[in-house]
């Protein structure tokens, strides 16, 4: 059986809630481009429409149909994304990974910094960090994306487009290529993949 790659991105709601959409749609998009399945959908537990509360996005990839496609939970995420750096404390974003995963922040702060705030970072075998805010400035708020609605503001307009390319370059789990035709911010999917800062832990 193939293996499902899960990654977890957690945001935070209305203020980041389509940052976390956006990240999870491109990565999908571009895994369909490369010919794996791939599945992106919201945490239906979490509160979207609440300001700030911390909600999360998931997405699947794997080179065969993904058979656990009813389950609505990253279950044993083998990357973490955080999309606002405050979330990583008090919380336990690592939940569910094996050793050996991967967190990847959007901070400003040094890797060394980040890694004071988590409990359990000696399950991590790769720590990343890019900071998205100061590659693109903008932050996307757009209530048309919301459950039901229609987004009009194009995907990856703000920091998910550096934080996808952090991602494509940390993980390698799909090409900078094909994000490049889906984001549309390119030049700040490109400095995200050149930016981004990678630790290896053990």
């Amino acid at each position: 059986m193939a293996k499902v790659h899960e990654i977890t991105v957690w945001a935070r709601g209305v203020i980041m809630d389509k940052e976390g959409r956006d990240v999870i749609n491109i990565f999908a998009q571009a895994a369909q481009m490369e010919g794996k399945f791939a599945q992106a959908f919201d945490n239906y537990e979490d509160l979207p429409d609440r300001v700030l509360v911390t909600v999360r996005k998931y997405v699947r990839l794997s080179d065969e149909e993904i058979e656990h496609k009813y389950v609505y939970t990253n279950d044993k995420p083998e990357v973490v994304v955080v999309i606002e750096p405050t979330i990583v404390k008090g919380i336990d974003i690592l939940r569910g990974m094996e050793k050996g995963g991967t967190l990847i922040i959007n901070t400003n702060r040094s890797i060394e910094d980040m890694l004071k705030f988590i409990p359990n970072a000696n399950l991590l075998g790769t720590v990343a960090t890019v900071d998205a805010d100061a590659i693109t400035g903008v932050r996307t708020v757009d209530f048309s994306g919301s459950e039901g609605g229609v987004d009009t503001s194009g995907i990856g307009k703000g920091i998910a487009s550096p934080m996808t390319g952090a991602i494509a370059k940390v993980t390698g789990m799909i090409k900078k290529e094909n994000l490049a035709k889906i984001v549309s911010d390119v030049s700040g999917m490109e400095r995200g993949y050149n930016e981004v800062k990678i630790k290896k832990l053990g």
